[in-house]
């Protein structure tokens, strides 16, 4: 219910025309991301919820990630760490340059923005017992 997502910062649309089916309530678009967790990188908005989805849809990643953003020369870069599942992961360039390709390609496609990514070993990424830290945002804006 809407209701439910009264004042927590969720992003999503809500449809108030009657339903297909024959509902008359309102109802509530997929939740986009909380405007909490989203960084503005070169002008695009980033949630990490939509890196997370790019790299479930692929079978060669483990879920765990970690974005680095900073800032060189007045210009936002960011690096993204993605842990490579045991079965993809190998000593052979190609292939692992191949992966990493494959990946850059689907974030720039999706999100509309080009990320540095770097693939490392299975259990690469440390794990944190509460919340995972995917973010770490090293940018000094000046006021």
């Amino acid at each position: 219910m809407p209701l439910l997502r009264y004042r927590t910062h969720d992003l999503t649309a809500l449809h108030y025309e009657k339903c297909a089916c024959g509902r008359t309530l309102v109802r509530m678009d997929r939740i986009l991301g909380r405007c909490d967790d989203m960084l503005i990188i070169r002008g695009v908005n980033v949630f990490p919820s939509q890196i997370e989805d790019v790299i479930l849809k692929l079978p060669e990643y483990e879920p765990h990630f970690l974005l680095t953003v900073d800032r060189v020369n007045n210009t936002d870069t960011s690096e993204l760490k993605v842990e490579v599942k045991d079965e993809y992961f190998t000593d052979d360039m190609a292939t692992m340059v191949g992966l990493q390709k494959k990946l850059e390609g689907e974030l720039r496609s999706v999100i509309g923005l080009g990320f540095k990514v770097k693939l490392v070993e299975p259990k690469g990424i440390e794990r944190s017992e509460g919340k995972a830290k995917r973010v770490i945002d090293k940018r000094k804006f000046e006021k």
